[in-house]
């Protein structure tokens, strides 16, 4: 008779660092392909707020905002789509469904939110 070996238990800390450090590629590549698209547009956002909105109307800022926040969630969606196609599975075939958009439209809404975040309260204060 062989010995029970005695199971070694991780904390918490290290399985969430496993679990960051092994995300499945869809998940990294919906996340990313947002981020690029918020990033983008974020500064594109502070350089309108900068530079045009002093000199306008001030109202014109919250319609740039929810701009920014229709164009992060389409081309996220729409860019989600066509990066991330579905696992193949057994006839190995990619194939792409609305599920890959759907993934791209909920990683957007958060990082739609950050963007505003980082843009108006990290960077603007800052800048200008």
């Amino acid at each position: 008779m062989s010995s029970p070996r005695e199971v070694h238990h991780r904390s918490w800390l290290s399985i969430r660092w496993r679990q960051f450090g092994n995300a499945p590629q869809p998940v990294v590549r919906a996340v990313v392909a947002n981020l690029i698209v918020a990033g983008v547009g974020g500064m594109l956002l502070l350089l309108y707020d900068l530079r045009l909105a002093p000199a306008a109307d001030r109202d014109v800022l919250g319609y740039a905002l929810v701009l920014y926040v229709v164009l992060v969630v389409l081309a996220g969606s729409v860019f989600t789509y066509l990066w991330v196609p579905l696992p193949s599975g057994a006839s190995g075939v990619r194939r792409r469904t609305w599920w890959s958009g759907m993934l791209g439209f909920l990683t957007s809404l958060p990082v739609a939110y950050l963007g505003l975040v980082v843009v108006f309260q990290l960077v603007r204060p800052h800048v200008g």
